[in-house]
């Protein structure tokens, strides 16, 4: 393992390995600020659909939005890597709001 801190599990004094994980950490934090709003707008968005008569899911959507993000994506994130975890997120947030309203349904 090689590094004091993974011998010893100990905190490093380094104050720039300090500083990037900070950074790391307010980024994780903004991540999951973006996937909780993502969630509200996503139960938001299927009670309209469903008030119209629509159905929820529309895979042609889901295309546009990993083919968009794609085209957007500057990299160093891979393009397999982007699908990878944007075709997860898709996954994760259908389920958390069929969650969240069976939830509000008991």
């Amino acid at each position: 393992m090689g590094t004091e801190e993974q011998q010893t599990n100990r905190p490093v004094a380094d104050p720039v390995i300090k500083q990037y994980r900070e950074q790391i950490s307010d980024n994780d934090v903004k991540i999951l600020e973006a996937l909780n709003k993502r969630i509200k707008l996503v139960q938001k968005l299927k009670q309209y659909k469903e008030s119209q008569g629509l159905g929820f899911v529309d895979p042609r959507q889901e295309d546009w939005v990993l083919t968009y993000l794609s085209r957007s994506n500057q990299g160093p994130l891979s393009q397999e890597a982007l699908r990878e975890i944007y075709g997860s997120i898709l996954e994760v947030v259908k389920r958390e709001v069929a969650r969240i309203e069976g939830e509000d349904e008991a």
